[in-house]
């Protein structure tokens, strides 16, 4: 995690020049919400499993604190469940057999909970029928996946690294110099683990993978043998090389139904480059862009969505992104940026429990992996993943601290905020432009509210109503708000 931390020292201040001049609200402002402007109808909200879900992916409590919206209780706390309905499984690339001989060279810094065990561990017998697949493996990664699918959660495959004996150093964590490290006579066959891995979760842990990515971050070069996690560098020509063999290994096994999604490139610029590289007949295959968060407040999200989006007409979704800031308000801050510029349809944060107490939400002791303590980070999730739900529809704000969701069906309004300056703010949403906005009973606007550097968490109120066509709240320094109008037509 040292590596993201520095990456977003590095990148936190780059900014889209004055076009983000709205991002931080400093004194009492006015947010028009535009129902004209729309960005797309909301899939939910994620998390990828990988090393917690390698801890505590037995543990039915868990599911339901971060799969459900049920109120949980946890070290004699009721907590509310942040209803995450995106689960992204890591294909792991650990085995500890030998094969011909030969074993996986392990970086000396890996700790052994980021080891993932993959299931293809022999080369020498593709069938996934044959002793050469160990469908035992990566027991409590697999528990928590079927508990998420179990909850209603749609799911992601992706692969940090190919089996160790598909690198050139037969090191799951990097190449020595941190290049190119998948064979090129086992471009296919890292294709074919995770398909074989797709039609096997179908057939057995009624799981349907809706995504596949045989990427993550992979035109980075920090993947390095004596790396910290699983990881492995494939520059974009080598990605646009494995991606006909992704569809065609998907197709052979009757999965044409799983679209892939690629490539989980780290940070927005990145992924605009990579998109860039790809010639027509590589972005054809691809029907989801993935991207990750680790750029801050930083690079050029409205570029890439307009590649992506407008351009090519895929989907968008952030599918990884973390901070070390575990008060929530970095979190908060960059999401809004997202919804203000990257317009994704969904967004997964990396590792709600972790053993960083600035990366977590739930903390845990890297040493004993026992869970420890709740960051406030968790609550400023439940003020948007509780709230924003599948099938709202994004609408404009014209601001980069408040993002607008609506439903339809309920006829819903839903408002989040952050003030993000050290002063006291009140904020006023401007209705106006919608038909009808008459609130709850006697125009009530029920809101939650999670003050980052201490004091409320996810604290609900009722004391607020529509005045005409508004409604205002005042926010605390560093306050995440949550308003719920109801009684909203466009």
């Amino acid at each position: 995690m040292i590596r993201r931390r520095t990456l977003l020292a590095a990148t936190g201040g780059a900014v889209l020049g004055s076009a983000l001049a709205t991002g931080t609200a400093h004194a009492d402002a006015t947010i028009a919400v535009n129902p004209g402007t729309r960005y797309g109808t909301w899939e939910g909200w994620g998390t990828s499993l990988a090393w917690w879900g390698n801890v505590f992916g037995t543990r039915d409590d868990f599911a339901d604190l971060f799969f459900t919206t049920k109120s949980v209780t946890y070290n004699g706390t009721s907590l509310p469940g942040l209803g995450l309905n995106i689960a992204r499984y890591n294909l792991g690339a650990c085995s500890w057999n030998s094969v011909n001989g030969q074993t996986m060279a392990e970086s000396p810094n890996i700790p052994a909970f980021k080891q993932i065990e993959g299931f293809w561990q022999d080369w020498n017998n593709e069938d996934a029928a044959s002793s050469a697949w160990d469908w035992t493996a990566d027991a409590a990664q697999r528990a928590m996946l079927v508990k998420a699918t179990q909850r209603g959660a749609v799911s992601e495959l992706f692969a940090n690294s190919p089996m160790w004996w598909m690198c050139y150093n037969h090191n799951p964590s990097g190449a020595a110099d941190g290049g190119n490290n998948l064979q090129t006579w086992n471009y296919r066959q890292h294709a074919s683990h995770l398909a074989a891995v797709a039609l096997y979760a179908k057939t057995n842990w009624g799981v349907n993978f809706a995504t596949v990515d045989p990427f993550n971050e992979p035109a980075s070069t920090w993947w390095t043998a004596t790396g910290t996690q699983e990881g492995c560098h494939l520059d974009p020509a080598v990605q646009a090389a494995v991606l006909p063999y992704m569809r065609s290994e998907l197709d052979k096994r009757g999965l044409s139904s799983v679209r892939i999604s690629a490539s989980d490139e780290t940070n927005y610029d990145t992924a605009r480059s990579t998109w860039a590289s790809f010639g027509a007949s590589t972005k054809a295959l691809v029907s989801q862009v993935n991207v990750h968060g680790y750029q801050g407040t930083g690079g050029r999200r409205d570029l890439l969505y307009t590649d992506v989006v407008t351009t090519s007409g895929k989907k968008l979704w952030n599918s990884e992104t973390g901070d070390s800031d575990g008060t929530g308000l970095s979190m908060a801050r960059n999401l809004c940026y997202d919804f203000r510029w990257l317009h994704p349809t969904a967004w997964c944060y990396w590792q709600v429990m972790d053993p960083s107490t600035g990366w977590a939400m739930i903390a845990y002791d890297a040493n004993t992996l026992q869970p420890t303590t709740v960051q406030p980070k968790y609550y400023v999730m439940a003020q948007f993943s509780r709230h924003i739900r599948p099938g709202m529809t994004i609408l404009d704000t014209g601001v980069s601290y408040a993002t607008a969701a609506y439903d339809a069906a309920a006829r819903r309004l839903v408002l989040v905020a952050v003030n993000t300056s050290t002063a006291a703010q009140t904020l006023t949403f401007d209705l106006s432009r919608f038909t009808t906005v008459t609130g709850g009973s006697g125009g009530l606007v029920p809101r939650w509210n999670t003050v980052t550097g201490g004091g409320d968490m996810y604290r609900s109120y009722a004391d607020r109503y529509i005045s005409g066509k508004s409604v205002s709240a005042v926010f605390a320094p560093g306050a995440v708000q949550t308003l719920q109008v109801d009684g909203v037509t466009i």
